[in-house]
């Protein structure tokens, strides 16, 4: 008879057991698989998961039990992971920029759906069995989102209507992707891409086999929870009234909305100065906190000291990470209780996207340590 070890009942109890003095990420597998459940009775089209947010084999397998199937790799390293939670996966390779061997690793591991913003990047999908998929992806000035995504990826409208017609003529089934950017709370964001995707395969004269309106959905960060149902409800508005009864099947790609609830990062105080104003931790910006660095100090941070949660009055502090480097520095201003302590964790919450995936192990410092738990609080 197998018998499996009980999980911790929440990151408190396992810190207060053990006192570890390395960052650890604690992930909840039913939070997980809450999110990922929510997303698909909520969305009407299908859910994948960008696997760039977070590839650890925990992660993509709690999905997998949850009901997603198709992936967005952005790589072959990605590739390798989902097949390796899910050999039967579908697989759509939404990085637009490929070198000749990534065209080769995605024919031979059956990639369904290739993106596309630049002719000379179609000619190198050649090879490609014209069963697949081919997403011509576009870009607008659409505002909206933390940081744009358009800058690097995404045809003009006019490009795009061109390559759609040369995706037809290859013998490809045509498609048309997005991506509103990061981090974005505005419906009207996806509204004006996807009025757009209907004027570009109008000019073009193509109908759509499906539409592809990317990921860039809210986490919450502590600041208000983000109303993806309302963002959902703008999209079909949308595609009915932009398609007119020529509508396309419709499918997102979220990442960050996906995991970031379904993980605490705990970093502990290693020294203070100046009176407290200035905390070191065991973690920063080379770590599991890089994001804190491109979208500002989170909301959900709470400290435990060796008692229970600290309550002091709020101080904004300035917190530099482990490393020897003075780049390491989260965004001044962070929030701790005035009777923050040597030796206190302090807990950021929300950090299951874009924490452990960029964790550098710079100086021999990082996240090397995941523990499932039965709950984040």
């Amino acid at each position: 008879m197998q018998h499996s070890i009980p999980l911790p009942l929440n990151p408190a109890a396992f810190l207060a057991q053990h006192r570890p003095d390395a960052p650890i990420m604690f992930f909840a597998p039913a939070v997980l698989q809450d999110t990922a459940r929510r997303f698909q009775a909520d969305f009407d089209g299908l859910v994948t998961y960008a696997v760039k947010a977070n590839d650890r084999p925990e992660i993509l397998s709690n999905l997998v039990a949850a009901g997603i199937s198709t992936f967005d790799v952005a790589s072959p390293a990605e590739m390798r992971a989902v097949r390796a939670a899910c050999p039967q996966a579908v697989l759509h390779y939404n990085n637009p920029i490929r070198s000749i061997a990534e065209v080769e690793a995605g024919i031979d591991v059956g990639v369904a759906s290739w993106s596309v913003d630049d002719h000379a990047e179609l000619a190198k999908l050649d090879a490609v069995p014209r069963t697949a998929e081919i997403a011509v992806r576009f870009a607008l000035p659409v505002t909206g989102a933390a940081y744009d995504f358009g800058s690097k990826f995404g045809a003009t409208p006019d490009q795009a209507a061109d390559l759609l017609r040369r995706v037809v003529a290859m013998g490809f089934v045509p498609s048309l992707c997005f991506h509103p950017g990061t981090q974005c709370n505005d419906p009207q964001a996806w509204a004006s891409y996807v009025t757009e995707a209907a004027r570009i395969a109008a000019l073009a004269g193509v109908r759509l086999a499906r539409l592809n309106i990317g990921g860039g959905f809210a986490a919450n960060r502590g600041f208000g929870a983000p109303d993806h149902r309302a963002i959902f409800t703008t999209i079909n508005s949308a595609v009915k009234r932009s398609f007119a009864g020529a509508e396309p099947r419709v499918l997102c790609e979220p990442g960050r909305a996906m995991v970031a609830d379904a993980c605490v990062l705990a970093t502990r105080v290693k020294g203070m100065r100046s009176g407290g104003e200035v905390v070191f931790l065991n973690d920063g910006i080379y770590g599991g906190l890089p994001d804190l660095r491109d979208m500002g100090l989170s909301g959900l941070v709470h400290v435990l000291g060796p008692a229970g949660p600290r309550s002091g009055a709020a101080t904004p502090r300035i917190v530099f990470g482990p490393t020897c480097d003075s780049l390491d520095r989260l965004p001044d201003g962070l929030p701790l209780p005035a009777d923050t302590a040597v030796g206190d964790y302090v807990m950021f919450g929300g950090m299951g996207a874009y924490s452990i995936a960029m964790s550098t192990g710079f100086n021999g410092y990082g996240v090397g340590q995941v523990e499932m738990v039965c709950a984040l609080v």
